[in-house]
């Protein structure tokens, strides 16, 4: 037993004991009502404004830190008043334990779930690294309260582990461990709150703002790690010899992948694509919707999604149908008959086209006669959409089905191919031949006769 508890004891009967429990309880009880007024009226959203379903998790997030942290500041207030007035004061060095570990346990969460949540969704593994701190947080003030932390401490210490030529105490391991995953989860948490930032701010554009905040993730988490092995006393020079093979691996061995994270970082500073844009490369065509340092989703009419290498954007021609406008022109060919007027179909062509909902009305579609053929008179109607990201094959469905429709009201008949096969007998076959080749028979009999 430690001595607080001891105190504890021999208080039970006595009038402080009550008097340091109906304080505790004030204290907690007004941290919780104190955090619900300051959510109500500072963190909630006013009346008509909409949150996202992220930054609705961040409020309940800091929600739930602001709690414990109002607690600790109501008991540390009390613990002050009642020190002054020699009361005692013993329940205090079991509160603030519980207290200061529940503030950091929620604080943690907070910061984890600001780095991984990205669309609205816990999962399962940030679930599972919620329980597992919170365990051996409570396993620690456990140890705490109880007096065994000394000794916890002294037997870490004292254990030792061979690395190399030397040996390692399980503390100091520990000890580095701890350091090098809290410094990369703070630059994490600081990338996060700086990216989010930057992506509201309009006055740059949004690959640029994208590259920028890519950059500067990169740039903190080198810090954080150069800093981590600073603090677990690593001699930095060491790591020339580890560049300069990771040097030699990447030229080597992840050539592919080096070229994708620059291309990524030549596609995001040239603008050449953003996201929403229509493009069109190798044999995949969609709409893009993310543009990652090493990959670009491209989401096509079907609903596909397809995974792209950003080398593939560089090294192989692209077709943005949107880059410097959205307009993209369609067209639909056919053939009618001699005796129909040109000028009234190619007339009634555009009219049907110009009733469907999709096709531009600023740019007016446009019947030209591209061929007299041999089956008939070869036209063709060109018109335009402004929105390609809805499809093309639907609108030209529909621009078919009005012109269609246009040619059974008007009497138009579509041309379709013809020939002519006549049958003659043999004799007249034979005299036709001969008519042809009056050579004589060796040359007639040297022509392949039809259907022989």
């Amino acid at each position: 037993m430690t001595d607080h508890f001891l105190s504890l004891f021999t208080d039970i009967s006595t009038v402080d004991l009550l008097r340091q429990l109906v304080v505790i309880a004030l204290s907690l009880l007004g941290g919780i009502a104190l955090s619900r007024w300051l959510r109500a009226r500072f963190v909630l959203p006013a009346d008509g404004e909409e949150q996202s379903l992220v930054m609705q998790i961040g409020v309940k997030s800091f929600a739930r830190v602001l709690s414990p942290l109002l607690a600790l500041g109501l008991l540390t207030a009390a613990y002050t008043i009642l020190k002054r007035g020699h009361h005692a004061v013993t329940l205090w060095e079991i509160m603030f334990p519980l207290v200061i570990a529940q503030v950091a346990m929620r604080f943690v969460f907070y910061v984890l779930r600001g780095i991984f949540v990205k669309d609205a969704t816990v999962g399962a593994l940030l679930h599972l690294s919620e329980k597992l701190i919170a365990l051996l947080v409570w396993l620690c003030v456990l140890l705490w309260i109880t007096g065994l932390w000394p000794d916890f401490v002294d037997y870490l210490d004292s254990t030792t582990l061979p690395l190399a030529r030397h040996k390692v105490s399980l503390l100091t391991m520990l000890q580095g461990a701890a350091s090098v995953l809290v410094t990369l989860i703070i630059a994490l948490w600081i990338g996060t709150v700086l990216e989010n930032r930057l992506m509201k701010f309009s006055g740059m554009h949004s690959s640029l703002r994208t590259v920028v905040a890519r950059m500067m993730r990169a740039l903190l988490i080198l810090i954080a790690f150069l800093v981590s092995l600073s603090l677990v006393g690593i001699d930095l020079t060491v790591l020339s010899v580890f560049g300069g093979a990771l040097g030699v691996g990447i030229g080597l061995g992840l050539q592919k992948i080096a070229s994708s994270y620059v291309s990524g970082f030549v596609i995001l500073l040239e603008r050449s694509m953003v996201i929403g844009d229509m493009v069109a490369v190798d044999k995949f065509f969609g709409k893009v919707t993310q543009i990652n340092t090493r990959y670009t989703i491209l989401e096509g009419l079907d609903g596909i999604e397809t995974v792209l290498p950003n080398e593939l954007f560089v090294s192989n021609p692209v077709q943005n149908y949107s880059l410097t406008h959205r307009i993209v022109r369609l067209s639909t060919q056919l053939t009618i008959l001699y005796q129909d007027d040109v000028e009234t179909v190619l007339s009634i062509m555009e009219q049907a086209a110009l009733g469907v909902q999709r096709v531009s009305q600023q740019t007016a579609p446009q019947a030209l006669l591209i061929k007299i053929g041999a089956d008939g008179l070869e036209l063709e109607l060109g018109f335009w959409i402004t929105d390609p990201e809805n499809g093309r094959l639907n609108v030209l469905s529909e621009v078919n089905r009005a012109i269609w429709a246009a040619f059974k009201r008007h009497g138009v008949q579509v041309a379709h191919p013809k020939r002519d096969i006549r049958i003659m007998d043999e004799r007249s076959f034979r005299q036709s031949t001969a008519q042809e080749n009056p050579d004589g028979p060796e040359t007639q009999n040297s022509r392949t006769m039809p259907g022989n």
